[in-house]
């Protein structure tokens, strides 16, 4: 549900008509806003204003400081309405405008972030850009009551000055996408994975771990890289470093540790003080990396986030329809984090009357919590004597230094955990963002359908099949195109290559964890528009937007890995993988141009494109196919399957060919199969046993009925293969 709390009661605007959270956030904000659409730009020429453009989205804690304190007020919206005409728009319902007005604002000043706030011509150039501005000047930032009247007057008195800058801006926008991708000078090879490697190596905190000191990110696409480099080499430092990196983040207080889940990421180098909202995005490729780490390991540890992860996703982000939504705020009760911290006597308090002093001190030393707290207060920065729960000591540590049993104090501590849970589901809840966005969720779908597999759990590969079935059913136009987001009924804006690269990854996986084709040609279905309406001809990758979208001044293209994965990696990404599983070697040549395209910019900064690396990995293999034919209810071909489910084989695409008798009557599942990956077809059963082919390069090795022979033809060297 949209937030009300903070809403004055007043005069609804325009945007109480919008379906967007954070669009409804400010439907009752003092300030004239109008959604971003032709009427608003024809007002502006009309009137002859400025656009006063700000772009954030719902779970931002600086965009509900600035609406607080600026967009709230009178006399700064006095000022708005009087000399602007005010665009509101969400970022992630409309990432191809934030795209645009965020290159601007990181050309004009060397810096962005959110809100983006951004001051342009009825004609869409940008003249001024920034960031959160005050209401008041302080610290050296202009406040908006100073700001606005003077790029009213610039407006006024210096209109050929303004719009020779705004020009100026577009332009360069527009060679910075020139200067992108190329058209396939250059070659990618392992260089750039050394090179990657090593980047993400200079970087690397050996005793925090992540890549960079405050604040930190997580960035789980460096960690996916960092494995394949690892699986590829043997060089475990690649292993050493995204172990130190989960566990750390697990320990620390940007993991939830009585509801689960991550969040957004640490304002501080020991991965402690959190900004407290929580993204599906971060959840879905958090949960990846845990799962790959777990198969590279073998640690159960591992594994059991990301089935935390998964627990607080089913719980708290999905939909009674099966759909997941985008977020969690920040912010409640007017703060950020007041739901997720406790002081020592509330703590105390708690599970002292529910479970007694003992398990309330052996929480309080797990949890570490202190009696000065060791949360500050973000605008004094002293200490409000609240804690946020982090992990010092695991509980078997704990258990060894107090003389304990192991699994006493894990069970006491579950039990703390969720006595403390159910004491919190008694405070203001954070906002809701109940929005539902492909891109997003294709990343949940994936994330999901892999650990299913991995780990033999069916029910997290139903909610990946059910989330599938959602965004397939109801995220569609009246002509069976993707669109992008579903909220409160209404389906709405069309679909970006981000999603339709990332719901395609999902459903590869899907089909990797249930053998069921049509999952696979959904996916091949939907590669079809991606390639037709995105794709550039002449430099080759892929637009944010297709060509019909003509709202934005500039169609760029997305190069490098932000917080989720770009789309034009991602593209190249599924493009191997569907040419590999369905045998389609025009695919395979979209994604070598793909791959020289993208020479330029992943060469020139390799740690900066690491799902381009990921990409790369499989692009030079040795990646393998292998091909099972069985019945599905024979125990032999459970267990070839399940032996190919647990190793961690990242270049190693699997398909199931049901078979009966005679082997050819595998029934419309084997025909589907062959419909869509024609070399299937000949692979039969050998002595009426479940048989393997491991394939590379479309070229097959001895067929077998052993699982131990199907191991070491895949583990043997691309020059046995």
């Amino acid at each position: 549900m949209p937030d009300t709390r903070s809403r004055p009661a007043g005069r609804a605007n325009r945007l109480a008509q919008e379906k967007s959270p954070y669009l409804l956030q400010h439907a009752f904000n003092p300030v004239d806003w109008v959604p971003w659409g032709e009427e608003a730009f024809a007002r502006a020429r009309a009137e002859d204003r400025p656009i006063f453009l700000s772009i954030g989205y719902a779970t931002c804690h600086w965009c509900h400081v600035m609406e607080r304190e600026s967009f709230e007020d009178e006399d700064v919206a006095a000022l708005l309405n009087r000399d602007f005409v005010s665009i509101k728009v969400d970022r992630e319902e409309r990432p191809d405008i934030d795209g645009v007005y965020m290159t601007a604002c990181q050309l004009m000043t060397g810096q962005g972030g959110w809100p983006l706030t951004i001051v342009m011509t009825p004609d869409k150039q940008p003249f001024f850009a920034g960031t959160y501005f005050p209401r008041e000047s302080m610290a050296g930032r202009a406040g908006m009551l100073e700001l606005l009247p003077r790029l009213a007057e610039l407006w006024r008195e210096r209109r050929e000055d303004v719009e020779a800058a705004g020009a100026s801006a577009l332009a360069a926008i527009r060679e910075v996408e020139v200067r992108g991708l190329g058209s396939g000078a250059g070659a990618l090879d392992e260089e750039a994975l050394r090179r990657g490697f090593g980047e993400l190596r200079a970087r690397f905190d050996p005793h925090q771990g992540g890549f960079s000191r405050a604040p930190k990110f997580p960035a789980p696409h460096q960690l996916l890289f960092l494995l394949r480099w690892s699986d590829r080499t043997g060089d475990r430092r690649g292993v050493e470093m995204v172990e130190k990196t989960l566990v750390s983040m697990r320990r620390g207080g940007v993991f939830d540790h009585v509801g689960y889940g991550f969040h957004r990421y640490s304002t501080d180098a020991r991965w402690l003080v959190p900004h407290f909202e929580k993204m599906l995005y971060d959840q879905a490729l958090l949960a990846m990396a845990y799962t790959e780490l777990w198969q590279m390991t073998g640690d159960d540890a591992h594994r059991t986030v990301a089935r935390e992860i998964y627990e607080y996703v089913a719980r708290d982000l999905t939909d009674a329809e099966g759909g997941f939504y985008s977020a969690e705020d920040a912010d409640s009760e007017g703060r950020e984090g007041a739901f997720y911290v406790w002081t020592r006597d509330e703590f105390d308090e708690v599970l002292s009357a529910a479970l007694g002093e003992d398990v309330a001190g052996l929480a309080r030393r797990a949890f570490r919590i202190e009696a000065r707290g060791n949360f500050a207060d973000e605008a004094s920065g002293l200490r409000t004597g609240e804690n946020i729960l982090h992990a010092g000591e695991t509980p078997a540590e704990i258990a060894a230094a107090l003389g304990e049993d192991a699994d006493y104090v894990e069970k006491r501590l579950e039990e703390a955990r969720r006595v403390l849970f159910e004491k919190r589901t008694t405070r203001e809840r954070p906002l809701l963002d109940d929005k539902i966005l492909t891109d997003w969720n294709g990343l949940m779908i994936a994330a999901l359908a892999r650990s299913g597999l991995a780990f033999g759990d069916e029910s997290l590969v139903g909610a990946a099949a059910r989330a599938a079935d959602f965004v397939l059913g109801r995220l569609r136009d009246g002509e069976g195109q993707l669109l992008h987001r579903y909220r409160d009924g209404e389906s709405a804006i069309s679909a970006g290559a981000a999603d339709h690269a990332c719901l395609i990854w999902g459903l590869i996986e899907l089909y990797g964890a249930t053998f069921d084709p049509r999952w696979l040609r959904a996916a091949r279905d939907l590669l079809d528009p991606l390639l037709e309406r995105f794709w550039d001809p002449d430099r080759h990758g892929v637009f944010n937007v297709d060509a019909t979208q003509t709202d934005v001044p500039v169609r760029q293209k997305e190069l490098y890995d932000g917080a989720t994965p770009s789309a034009n990696a991602t593209t190249w990404y599924v493009l191997l993988r569907l040419g590999r599983l369905t045998g389609d070697l025009e695919l395979l040549d979209r994604a070598e141009a793909l791959r020289g395209a993208l020479a330029g910019p992943v060469g020139g900064a390799p740690s900066a494109h690491t799902m381009s690396l990921v990409a790369l990995d499989l692009a030079l293999g040795p990646a393998q196919e292998v091909v099972v034919t069985g019945d599905p209810g024979d125990p032999g071909t459970r267990r070839m399957l399940a032996a190919l489910a647990d190793r961690y084989g990242p270049r190693t695409a699997v398909l199931f060919k049901p078979a009966g008798t005679p082997p050819a009557s595998g029934g419309p599942v084997a025909e589907a199969l062959a419909e869509i990956a024609p070399f299937s077809a000949p692979h039969d059963l050998l002595d009426g046993k479940a048989t393997a082919y491991v394939c590379t390069g479309f070229a097959c090795r001895r067929p077998t009925t052993d699982v131990a022979e199907i191991l070491e033809q895949l583990a043997g060297s691309p020059q046995d293969n």
